[in-house]
């Protein structure tokens, strides 16, 4: 296997933390996971120091004094992956609404299909989310189809946070200048990927809300998307993507 690191953001997350550490673990694959910690007051970065105990050297911990923006998050994990020459570098949230059963198959879809970036897509095949209220699978959804319009990217699931990147696309993308935090950070690396033509490929997956712990979910991060992808849009025609 290729050196694989998954990057779990967390604030506040001790009630999935352990649990979702241990599954990725118990995969026929041998991932690395690192922890990106923002200050979370619930103690989860202590639990973090405790498994380290049991898994050292494939879990790391990253501590950040407090709630900096999840894009910053996944930059200063990139950062950290190249800089230890991980080959595939994978994103998930904490909470199992991305089922870590689904690393495998973001894996062998760069591995052995040929993608550089894969997806896990909740819209590629319909719309597979549960649990979530219809009107946030209704604004999820045409926030996708929004990007598609504005963008013409060809992707059916813009906003989804569940990846595997491998490693070429995040040495090519200027990530000092991807400024978005929430689901506009999602976008945008979606889109510079796209844009320097990088081979995507969305893999189906069924989402599941959370069970435990409260969603970070805020309007403010829906509008810095719908503002944000404009701004993006009229920024690239100004750009040449070159590799």
């Amino acid at each position: 296997m290729q050196k694989t690191l998954v990057i779990i953001p967390t604030y506040n997350e001790r009630d999935n933390i352990e649990n979702i550490i241990r599954k990725v673990f118990s995969l026929e694959l041998p991932f690395h996971i690192l922890i990106i910690d923002d200050g979370s007051p619930d103690g989860t970065a202590s639990i973090v120091k405790e498994l380290q105990k049991e898994f050292s050297g494939r879990l790391f911990l990253e501590e950040r004094p407090g709630k900096m923006g999840l894009g910053t998050a996944y930059i200063h994990g990139f950062k950290y992956a190249l800089k230890n020459d991980y080959v595939y570098i994978c994103e998930m949230d904490a909470d199992f609404s991305h089922n870590p059963d689904d690393l495998i198959r973001l894996y062998d879809a760069c591995e052995n299909q040929g993608a550089d970036l894969a997806i896990g897509s909740r819209y590629v095949n319909g719309v597979t989310v549960i649990n979530w209220p219809i009107e946030r699978v209704l604004m999820s959804y045409f926030a996708s189809r929004y990007v598609k319009f504005i963008t013409g990217i060809p992707i059916n699931d813009t906003t989804a946070g569940f990846k595997c990147y491998r490693h070429t696309v995040l040495r090519t993308i200027n990530l000092d200048a991807i400024k978005f935090v929430g689901y506009a950070f999602q976008i945008q690396m979606k889109f510079e990927a796209w844009k320097y033509g990088f081979k995507i490929i969305e893999v189906p997956i069924i989402f599941t809300d959370r069970k435990l712990g409260v969603s970070k979910m805020s309007s403010g991060i829906f509008k810095e998307a719908f503002f944000g992808v404009l701004q993006m849009k009229i920024k690239s025609l100004f750009k040449h993507y070159n590799r």
